[in-house]
């Protein structure tokens, strides 16, 4: 099995985790101004527990978003900067995926929409189907505000999973929404399901080079000017 190692930086969460002779070690810290901080330190005590170098990886998996702007910016960054030294392929995870994953892993759901709060009123949002015992993507990740979370109706006997902090930011918006009764809000983006997806992707041959490793944005614009943000409050 590949060994890889993996780090999400897109929530308030900051997690690495590697995935070594199909064992994983995960570490995790909470706090988005400290993630440029702590997660090449929480990489070296992986590293240093399972005894080998970075150089043995066969590959490093990130979140590639959606979510935070820094928080994607600086998974890709410093992602790149070690596969640079390493001479290693790099592996990114959509976080929406990460999140459908986490719901199989906990409850076995098959069907399952993660939503992740975007901020400004609005949700990052994706539809995913497991089938043939790989995720088939139902609706690709999308920016909207949350009343326009409209997920494809479920054929299998179990029911829909959604996940994500967005269901508890805007739970009055999701309160008449069948799918949010069994919502599993604390179900984030974790580098758990980032290295498990990435040795997926690794075993598919999906391994980009270090300068093609780009984040996903669904937002253009990530911050209002005064003007703009004035023209919002009138009437």
């Amino acid at each position: 099995m590949p060994t890889i190692l993996a780090i999400e930086t897109s929530t308030e969460l900051a997690s690495a985790a590697l995935l070594r002779d199909g064992q994983m070690i995960t570490r995790e810290s909470a706090g988005v101004q400290t993630h440029s901080l702590s997660i090449l330190p929480m990489v070296q005590s992986l590293l240093a527990e399972a005894g080998i170098s970075l150089a043995q990886c066969d590959a490093l998996a990130f979140g590639v978003g959606p979510g935070s702007f820094t928080g994607v910016r600086t998974a890709c960054g410093i992602v790149q900067g070690l596969a640079f030294g390493a001479d290693l392929p790099v592996l990114p995870v959509v976080t929406l995926a990460a999140m459908a994953q986490a719901c199989r892993d906990l409850n076995g759901a098959d069907d399952v929409l993660a939503i992740l709060d975007a901020r400004m009123g609005e949700v990052y949002w994706a539809q995913y189907r497991f089938t043939d015992n790989q995720w088939q993507v139902l609706v690709e990740p999308t920016l909207s505000a949350p009343a326009a979370v409209l997920p494809l109706p479920v054929t299998s006997p179990l029911p829909l999973q959604a996940c994500g902090n967005g269901l508890a930011a805007y739970a009055e918006v999701f309160a008449a929404a069948p799918f949010a009764a069994a919502g599993l809000p604390h179900v984030m983006p974790n580098a758990r399901q980032i290295a498990y997806l990435g040795s997926l992707a690794f075993a598919q041959g999906q391994g980009l080079s270090a300068v093609e490793a780009q984040p996903l944005y669904l937002r253009n614009k990530v911050a209002l000017t005064t003007a703009e943000r004035a023209a919002k409050v009138l009437p």
